[in-house]
Formats: structure tokens, sequence, C-alpha cells
């Protein structure tokens, strides 16, 4: 049975997500861990126009509840998710609140909800749900079927890719999206492995390549990295992410707010370079008189990155790698 979804950084995330004057109620403990600017009211509400945001990630939608219960009444909330648990789950939450819409898409796909939006937030990664039912193939600790896809219906599984792809293709995925230094010897313990027994099983991968792994990372299963990787690759986790980035800020009303939790280096990496490019913009000669408009700043970073604190990593442990960054359209 799948545990409870406990949401990582869930009022940090909606106060930097909806400032004041987006409905959302002063709250004890939340501003005093956010820099002043972000409980400021937003320019994207300075017209009066509706507020509209979104839930890239709805996943069991403890963000998306929380949302919704500092939304103003006029307000609309769009909710994200590929995984047909979670569109169940959203159905239901639909039922009680007209201003909430679920969109069973990737957050690729952002621009289904329209422009002018007063903000996005995305908890990347995958669900306590996702991990512990051991039926959706994601867990090393737990055996079940080589799946790993977050959305079931359609698509390469875990099996299809380790399987099928060439040792070489192997290779890369756990390099690139794992990080594994050992990934040539783990991706030749797998194609010698597959051709005695094709892989059906979580255990079955996870101990091949524990036998595989001649060095253990200390609290880590070795693995770790692997399952991450194929993870990755099979869901299109970091492109998908490179997508939406391309597109957000067009997306953005000025003062919207992008709001992004990351679990992992790779997908961090990737939205520190962003926000941090954007709100620098174009690089200029050094002497040559500019207006600012004319740098091309398209973000403003919003305080530093924020991590849960450690009574919520004592309360879930999942929370301990969550890092948030939140950066503001300019222009």
């Amino acid at each position: 049975m799948a545990s409870a979804h406990k949401t990582v950084l869930l009022e940090e995330a909606v106060a930097a997500l909806m400032p004041t004057g987006n409905g959302l109620q002063a709250q004890t403990g939340v501003s005093d861990r956010l820099p002043a600017s972000t409980v400021a009211q937003s320019s994207a509400d300075g017209d009066g126009a509706q507020s509209v945001f979104v839930d890239g990630t709805f996943g069991r939608g403890g963000h998306s509840a929380r949302i919704l219960a500092a939304l103003a009444s006029d307000g609309q909330l769009f909710a994200f998710d590929k995984d047909p648990e979670a569109a169940e789950s959203a159905r239901l939450m639909a039922q009680g609140d007209s201003r909430f819409q679920f969109i069973h898409h990737s957050f690729a796909d952002l621009e289904l909800a329209g422009r002018n939006l007063s903000g996005v937030l995305l908890d990347l990664g995958v669900s306590s749900p996702q991990l512990d039912e051991r039926e959706r193939g994601f867990s090393f600790l737990h055996d079940g079927p080589l799946d790993m896809r977050m959305d079931t219906r359609a698509g390469e599984t875990a099996a299809d890719f380790v399987n099928g792809a060439s040792e070489s293709e192997i290779i890369r995925v756990l390099r690139d999206y794992g990080e594994e230094r050992f990934a040539r010897r783990i991706a030749g313990a797998i194609v010698a492995a597959r051709v005695e027994q094709p892989f059906t099983r979580t255990a079955q991968l996870a101990k091949t390549v524990s036998e595989a792994n001649p060095s253990w990372e200390k609290h880590k299963h070795p693995a770790t990295r692997t399952f991450q990787a194929i993870r990755i690759h099979i869901n299109r986790e970091l492109a998908d992410l490179e997508i939406l980035l391309a597109k957000v800020i067009d997306l953005l009303a000025v003062g919207g707010r992008l709001v992004v939790i990351s679990f992992h280096s790779l997908e961090d990496r990737l939205v520190k370079r962003f926000m941090r490019d954007e709100s620098r913009g174009k690089p200029m000669p050094r002497g040559v008189p500019i207006f600012d408009a004319d740098r091309g700043q398209r973000l403003r970073l919003i305080g530093k990155a924020v991590r849960a604190s450690a009574e919520e990593v004592t309360a879930n442990p999942r929370a301990r790698s969550a890092i948030m960054r939140v950066a503001e359209r300019v222009a």
C-alpha cells in the first residue's frame, strides 16, 4: 500500500508563489523564513486582473490544496501531472472547487494553462506514493514489476530499456542522469545478465547493479544512482524541465513567480543556471552606456535558496535533499 504523501516545503512554496495581494493569508513562521520581497505585493495583481496559478506537479494535491485555500474567489488554479493516479486525486478535488482545473499532461505543455500566469510551482521528482507502491516499479527497496513510468498509459518501461538498449546507451544514461562513476561496469553487468534472463523485476535489477558496484557510498543503496538515472530517462524528466524553462517566462505575467523545488543536483543545476542567466541579462561591453531594459533581464531572483527546516526533515526525511528557488518576471 502506498504511504501518505507529505508535501515538502508546503508553506514556504505557497508563500513564495502567492505574495500578499494574491489572496495568501499571513501565516506565523512562514514569512520569517523568506526575504521581505517575497511577501511584498506582486505586480502581477496590480491591474486587478484575475489571478491564474499553475501547480505543474500535482502529485497527490498537497500544494494545490494549499493554493486553493489562499486563492481569491475569482482566481483560478491549473494543475498538471502525467500520473493516472494523480489524475484521479485531481478529479475529486475538481468536484469540490470550480476554481480548479486538472490537465493530464506534462508541465512541458504549460501553454495549455494560457498566458499572463500569476505564478508557476514545480515540485520535481518522484512522489512518496510512487516510490512506496511496489507495483509502480520505482523503488529498489520494494520488489515489483520493473516499470518506473509516471504515465502508465504509454511509453517505454524500465524493463524495455534495460533489456533493449545498447550497452553504450545504458552507459550514457547512467552517466548523464545518475552521475554514476561505475556506469561502464554496471552497464556491462546488465547486458550480461539479460542474456541469461531478461529483467522483469526491480529486485532483480537492484541485485545485479549492487553486485557490479565496487564501491558502495555510505548511507546510500548501491543501486540508487542507477534507478534514478533510468527513471529520469524513462520519464523525460530533465527534457521536460528544459522545455518548460524555455517557455515559462513568456507565459508569466510581469510580476509572476516561478517557484521550483528540486531534489537532486541535475534538476537544481538546470534551474539555478536558468534563473541566474535570465536575471543577469545579456553580457554587455564594459563602459558602454545602456538602459537597464536593454540588458534583457527578464527575471529577478527572490531571496536565496530555501531548504527544509530541521523540524520538517525530522518529520519527513525525504525533505532533506529539497532545495527551493524563486524568481519573478520583470519584463
